[in-house]
């Protein structure tokens, strides 16, 4: 995987692992030894942060995929089943509609 920054990024970076470097190791080293540090992390580092970053992305929208089946779901054929408005409503005794024999 071959991760390539814009150069004002990587300047930051270089820029960050320098002071890190001189005020928690207290290394005073030069752009070059902090730019092939960060090299060195965007080849070693960086790719396992990034498979867990797109998994973690993979499960977030697998879920929201799968809220949206239970919420954009319309049940089918269910007005006779609903149990209300006209089709709830009790047939006086000896009527017959059209179709109630079939």
């Amino acid at each position: 995987m071959d991760i390539k920054l814009p150069k004002d990024v990587e300047q930051r970076l270089t820029a960050s692992i320098r002071r890190y470097l001189d005020e928690n190791l207290g290394e005073d080293v030069g752009d070059l030894k902090a730019s092939l540090f960060l090299k060195y992390c965007l080849e070693e580092i960086a790719p396992s942060v990034y498979n867990l970053a797109i998994a973690d992305a993979r499960t977030f929208l697998q879920e929201k995929l799968q809220d949206m089946e239970d919420v954009c779901f319309a049940h089918e054929e269910g007005y006779w089943t609903q149990g209300s408005g006209a089709r709830g409503v009790a047939r006086r005794p000896g009527r017959r509609r059209p179709n109630d024999d079939v």
